[in-house]
Parts: structure tokens; C-alpha cells; sequence
């Protein structure tokens, strides 16, 4: 199941305002400045109309060339969706949609039989999977991945896969930002992951997209459908419009390590190397992130930082729970130094840390 914990803003589209737009660029005034015996509005129309079969033939050339690599998974106590990732049979997928089943029912676009799957491996901190098919089918199309340094907000994409079981499902929209942390709940089959990196997107993302496709028009995928945001002030109900995706360069670096040696050997992810809790002040509310242990040799261990620390601060970012920890140190990889603030015996600490690697 797709969800977020992260609150998400309720906006209010002043539809009037759209509609009066659009009265006006369609020249009210009833009267030409061109000479033409035909009104502007007709002139337009004929230019807008093949605007609109370009876009249309674009949108009919992605789906042709993408949708036969979405494939709908089907786990014990699952349903979501997968990305062939290449001509071997391995499909990249959403951790939480694997769950902590081995294996696995792949259908494709086609509705041809069913086949077989197995694990090859899961990392939950990243809430990516691996999967291979058993057997290889005829005419197995991997999808292509593009650079996510070259995503850019405004972008249009379409996202693809098997929102609540309807396999082949497309849906479109824009890039609405890039660079998104996002933390995952662990309810509802969620791995808990802080993920950074993140590219949001205003195409529908629903139970089911999860571990599909979010493509650009030129064909290529640019990010893995993972989330879709949630208002707590609406009883966890998804906010339409709002919906995350894992990148595609994140997706294939952590993709090709499990191809190529069956595990994550090098996740990118920036570490302290402690093991913490949140801590609340006299007022009861969050106030710091509790040391409870220092790895030996470690970032924290080696910058000072002892147990019974409490962390207020990473960088320019307020630590006062371990989400926001992890999300601090989300933006960050491993190798950079970064100033982390903190307390011990009531007395506020400044110290420069090298940040390691989990």
C-alpha cells in the first residue's frame, strides 16, 4: 500500500480565475486586429488542435514503448507493480511491495499466463527490491532509465502500473519538485525508509502504482512510484496530486549492485554510526535525539560524541526526533563533514563530524 506520513498542505484552486483566463486569451472583445474576415479565436483553433494530436501521438508513442516493461507483481499479502530491468529477467520493484515473501506471480501488459518469480534481494532502507523470473519469456523488453540530474520540475510524465489491481494503468502529470526527503510509515506494509532524492510528482500514484514506472516523454523512466502523501487532518487519506518517486539514478545504483552481487554493497547513505532515540523536554514534546551507543571507530565515536549525548542539530536542520534525524542526514553522503550540535550536562556542544556510511 502506498502511503506517507509526511504532512502535505490542502490548496484551493480558484477555478473562477481559470475560467476567466481563458475567456480572455480567447479575445472577448469580439473585434480583429489582423484584418482577417475570420475571428482570432478561429485562427487559433486550427494550430492548438494539431498542438494537442502532437502531444496526444507523444503520449500514445510512450505507452507503446514503456507499458510492456510494467509488470503487475502479486505477493502472499501484496499487489503492486515492477520495472523489467533488464533481458535476464530481474525486475526492480518497492521493497514494501515484495514484503517478506520469496516469491512471487508476474504478469505483464499482454495478460499472457503468469510467471514465476523469486527474491534476489530487499533493502527497506531504500524501499527497493530485486526480483528475477524463473523462466525467461520471448520477447522480455527492459525499460531504459534516464540521468536524474536532468529531471527537471515542470517536465511532463506519466505513471504506469497496476494502481489497485488495474494492470496497465497510465496516468499523467508534471514533475512538481525534485530533491524531496521523505519518510515512510511502517504501517500498512511500510519499510519506515527516509528517503532522499525524491521526485514529486501531481501524476495519480495509488495502492498498486507502487514499484512502477514514472516515465518522461522521451521514453525513459525517471523515477519508481513509492509514495503518495497524506493528510493526518483528514484521517490519513491520500492528498490527490501529490505523490513521490524513488529517482531513476538511485534506482539503478542500488539495482545493479543486487544484480551484480546479490546484496547492497555500497548504499550512499550517510551515517553517525549511533543507535538513538527521541527524547522529550519538560514541556513533553520532542526535544533531541538520545545517544544510546556509539559504534567503535565510528563517525560520532570519532568526533567525540558518547552516549548519553543528546543531538538538537545536524547541519543547518533541528534534530528533534529520530525521523528528522534520518532526514537530515538524508541530504548528506558519506565522506562529508558536517557540523553536528548537541548537549551534555545542560551544556550545548558544537563538533565537526565525517560523516560513515550505512
Amino acid at each position: 500500500m502506498d502511503r506517507s506520513r509526511t504532512r502535505s498542505a490542502r490548496l484551493l484552486l480558484p477555478l473562477t480565475s481559470a475560467v476567466c483566463a481563458a475567456a480572455l486569451l480567447g479575445g472577448c472583445s469580439g473585434s480583429s486586429q489582423s484584418g482577417s474576415s475570420q475571428p482570432a479565436a478561429h485562427q487559433a483553433a486550427a494550430p492548438a488542435k494539431a498542438d494537442a494530436d502532437d502531444l496526444q501521438q507523444d503520449y500514445q508513442k510512450v505507452i507503446k514503448d514503456v507499458l510492456p516493461s510494467v509488470v503487475q507483481i502479486d505477493a502472499a499479502d501484496s499487489l503492486g507493480s515492477g520495472v523489467v530491468y533488464d533481458d535476464r529477467g530481474h525486475i526492480v520493484t518497492n521493497a514494501h511491495v515484495v514484503g517478506k515473501e520469496k516469491t512471487f506471480r508476474v504478469t505483464s501488459p499482454t495478460g499472457e499466463e503468469a510467471h514465476a518469480a523469486k527474491l534476489v534481494f530487499s533493502y527497506p532502507e531504500q524501499d527497493l527490491a530485486v526480483i528475477k523470473l524463473t523462466k525467461v519469456p520471448d520477447g522480455l523488453k527492459a525499460a531504459k532509465f534516464a540521468d536524474s540530474a536532468k529531471v527537471e520540475v515542470g517536465q511532463l510524465v506519466l505513471a504506469m502500473g497496476s494502481p489497485l489491481g488495474l494492470s496497465s494503468s497510465v496516468t499523467q502529470g508534471i514533475v512538481s519538485a525534485t530533491g524531496r526527503t521523505v519518510s515512510e510509515g511502517r504501517t500498512g506494509g511500510g519499510t519506515g525508509a527516509t528517503i532522499g532524492g525524491m521526485v514529486q510528482t501531481s501524476a495519480a500514484i495509488n495502492p498498486g502504482n507502487s514499484g512502477g514506472a514514472l516515465v518522461n516523454l522521451d521514453s525513459q523512466v525517471i523515477g519508481i512510484p513509492t509514495l503518495a502523501a497524506a493528510d493526518p487532518e483528514l484521517g490519513g487519506s491520500a492528498v490527490p496530486g501529490i505523490g513521490f518517486a524513488i529517482p531513476a539514478s538511485m534506482v539503478k545504483t542500488i539495482a545493479d549492485q543486487i544484480v551484480k552481487d546479490g546484496k547492497v554493497t555500497d548504499s550512499g547513505r550517510a551515517a553517525l554510526d549511533i543507535t538513538g532515540r527521541t527524547v522529550v523536554g519538560d514541556d513533553l514534546r520532542p526535544a533531541g535525539v538520545a545517544v544510546v551507543d556509539t559504534k567503535s571507530g565510528g563517525a560520532a565515536d570519532e568526533a567525540g560524541i558518547e552516549p548519553g549525548d543528546i543531538l538538537v542539530g545536524v547541519g543547518d536542520a533541528d534534530v528533534p526526533t529520530t525521523t528528522a534525524l534520518a532526514e537530515a542526514l538524508a541530504a548528506q553522503k558519506p565522506g562529508d563533514k558536517v557540523k553536528v550540535t548537541y548537549s551534555r550536562d545542560d551544556t550545548e556542544h558544537t563538533t565537526e563530524v565525517t560523516l560513515g556510511e550505512r
